[in-house]
């Protein structure tokens, strides 16, 4: 019998406000008043309930030990946040640039390359000029 490992989307919102409290070690009416502050953003349920994704959990326990542990104020912790998430959205965009970068230099080395001469001549690949002898010089 095989092991097989499944792994859980970091964004499906699968837990409720309840557990989402457990999980990060506070009350379920301190993540509403983050929730109403934006500092996390639960999806909605259908009854219009709170859903919570492993990722939130993470942003919970986050907000909580920069808090308590750190002393930082609800409005250092929204910039930490917004910081943070133009960081990921810069290296998501970085690697997008250097992906295209690598894709144009497989092209270009691939691709042909023509030299032409001012006589008109025409060579496949780059012609190297001879340098001019000074007199005197071999």
């Amino acid at each position: 019998m095989s092991s097989q490992v499944s792994i859980i989307d970091q964004d499906a919102a699968i837990f409720t406000i309840s557990v989402a409290a457990n999980l990060a070690g506070m009350h379920p009416q301190t993540l509403r008043t983050y929730d109403r502050l934006g500092l996390v953003e639960p999806r909605r349920a259908k009854g219009r309930g709170r859903r919570y994704s492993r990722r939130d959990v993470a942003k919970l326990r986050l907000i909580q030990r920069l808090s308590q542990d750190e002393g930082i104020n609800l409005n250092g912790i929204q910039r930490i946040l917004d910081m943070d998430a133009e960081n990921e959205r810069l290296r998501r965009q970085l690697a997008r640039v250097t992906e295209q970068r690598d894709e144009a230099l497989a092209r270009a080395s691939q691709a042909r390359v023509f030299t032409a001469e001012t006589s008109g001549a025409v060579h496949l690949g780059r012609v190297r000029r001879r340098q001019l002898a000074l007199p005197g010089r071999s």
